[in-house]
C-alpha cells in the first residue's frame, strides 16, 4: 500500500486527506480494522516512536496513551501493586502480562486526559492487553503485531470499527524530515538524540547520588518529552509518567500543570478516595470524573444535595485541604524532566511540593546558579543534559 485515503484532515472541512510515502515507497503499516483518521495517525506515529524508544532504553515492554498529539501517559511494564491495580481499575483482572501492566499504568495515570486515547505498544499486543483496551473508551491502537486472540477481541470493539494498526518494526525513516505549513516546506534532521547514561552524567548539584531507578525514570521523562508538544514538563515515578504538562507558553505553567496531575495521581491512592461509596452500575467515565472533581477545589459539584445521590450511596465527607496536603507530603523520590531549561527557581519550588528528588533538564539559563541553589536547598540531584527537546 503506497497511500491511504482518509475521510478528512484535522477537521471535517479539510479535504482531501491522505497519507503516503514519497517516491512511491510502500507505507510501513497495515490497517487491520477500522478506518483511522488524520489525527489518529499523528498520535499513532508519535506514540510508536515513544514506546519503541522506551523499550530500547529500559529493556521492558512499553505503552503510551496519546491524545491530540501528546502523551497523556507513558510507562514500562513493571508489576502493579494492589493499590495501583485498584486506582487503575484492573484489580479484577488477576495477574497481568508486562505489556498489559505498561498499558494499565499509561492509561491509568491521568484517566481524564486518556479518555478516547490512541494507544501505542512496543510489543505485539497480547490477550491481557487487548482485554484492558476493550473495556476503555479509545480510538485505536498501533503495535508491531497482534496475537490471534488479541486481534479477535479488538475487532469486536466499536461494533467492528475500532482502529487497529500494525506497523513494520524494522521500518527506519529517512534522516531528514519535511513539514509543510502555509504552502511552505520546512526541512530538518530528525530528532535522533539517544537518551542514555552519558547524556545524564553531568550532575550539577551538591547531591550527586542518582540511583539506578532514578536514572531509569530520568530516561522515561526525557523520552516522553521528545514526543510531547512543547513547552513540556514530565513527572515520573517508579517507571511511569504520573503528570505531563504539554503545550504551555510558560515553563512554570507546564510545571504547575504536570505537578497538579502528579498530585492527583497520589491523592487517588488515599484510602478516603479509594473507599468512595459509588452507586452500583456507575459508568467508568462518570466515576473518573467524580473522583477528579472530589479531589479538586470544586468538590461541592459532586457533594451538593441532589448531586451526590446520583454518584454515591452515602454522602462522602469533604476531603479538606489540610488532609490533602498531609497525604501529599508523603510523596518522595519523584523525577522531573523538562524539554528546555528552567528560567527561574519557581519551577523547583513547585516541583518540591510534589515530592521531586531528581531532575533532568538542558541547563543554559542565565539564572542556572539560582536554580541549582534552590535544588541544593531541598537536597535534589539535578542533571544538565545540554540538549533541548522541543517538539512541534
Amino acid at each position: 500500500m503506497k497511500e491511504l485515503q482518509l475521510k478528512y484532515g484535522c477537521n471535517p472541512n479539510q479535504k482531501p486527506s491522505r497519507i503516503y510515502m514519497n517516491e512511491g515507497q510502500e507505507l510501513p503499516i497495515q490497517v487491520l480494522c477500522g478506518r483511522p483518521g488524520y489525527i489518529n495517525f499523528l498520535d499513532a506515529f508519535n506514540g510508536w516512536q515513544l514506546v519503541r524508544e522506551l523499550k530500547k532504553a529500559t529493556g521492558l515492554p512499553a505503552a503510551t496513551s496519546f491524545k491530540h498529539v501528546s502523551p497523556a501517559g507513558a510507562a514500562i511494564g513493571l508489576p502493579l501493586d494492589e493499590t495501583l491495580a485498584k486506582i487503575y481499575w484492573v484489580d479484577d483482572c488477576g495477574e497481568l502480562s508486562p505489556l498489559a501492566c505498561a498499558y494499565a499504568r499509561a492509561r491509568g495515570a491521568d484517566r481524564m486526559s486518556s479518555f478516547g486515547d490512541f494507544i501505542a505498544l512496543s510489543d505485539p499486543c497480547d490477550k491481557d492487553t487487548a482485554m484492558l483496551i476493550k473495556r476503555e473508551v479509545s480510538d485505536g491502537v498501533i503495535a508491531p503485531g497482534y496475537t490471534e486472540e488479541a486481534l479477535e477481541i479488538l475487532k469486536q470493539k466499536k461494533n467492528g470499527n475500532y482502529n487497529v494498526i500494525q506497523i513494520d518494526e524494522t521500518y527506519v525513516p529517512a534522516p531528514v524530515e519535511h513539514k509543510e505549513v502555509f504552502g511552505i516546506t520546512f526541512e530538518q534532521g530528525r530528532q535522533e538524540l539517544p537518551i542514555n547514561d552519558e547524556l545524564l552524567s553531568n550532575i550539577v548539584t551538591k547531591n550527586k547520588d542518582v540511583p539506578e531507578h532514578a536514572l531509569r525514570d530520568m530516561k522515561i521523562a526525557l523520552i516522553t518529552l521528545k514526543y510531547t508538544q512543547s513547552n513540556s514538563v514530565c513527572f515520573v515515578k517508579d517507571g511511569q509518567a504520573i503528570g505531563i504538562g504539554a503545550g504551555q507558553q510558560s515553563r512554570v505553567h507546564c510545571t504547575r500543570l504536570a505537578g497538579q496531575k502528579a498530585d492527583n495521581w497520589l491523592l487517588r491512592q488515599c484510602p478516603k478516595v479509594m473507599d468512595l461509596p459509588f452507586i452500583d452500575g456507575i459508568r467508568r467515565a462518570d466515576r473518573d470524573n467524580a473522583i477528579d472533581v472530589y479531589i479538586g477545589e470544586e468538590y461541592m459539584d459532586v457533594l451538593a444535595d441532589g448531586a451526590w445521590q446520583k454518584i454515591f450511596k452515602t454522602k462522602p465527607d469533604v476531603f479538606t485541604r489540610e488532609e490533602k496536603r498531609a497525604w501529599l507530603d508523603q510523596m518522595d523520590g519523584v523525577t522531573l524532566g523538562s524539554d528546555a531549561f528552567f528560567p527561574f527557581s519557581d519551577n523547583i519550588e513547585r516541583a518540591h511540593k510534589s515530592g521531586v528528588k531528581y531532575i533532568a533538564q538542558p541547563g543554559g539559563s542565565v539564572r542556572d546558579d539560582l536554580v541549582i541553589e534552590c535544588c541544593d536547598k531541598y537536597g535534589m540531584a539535578m542533571a544538565f543534559t545540554g540538549i533541548r527537546l522541543f517538539h512541534h
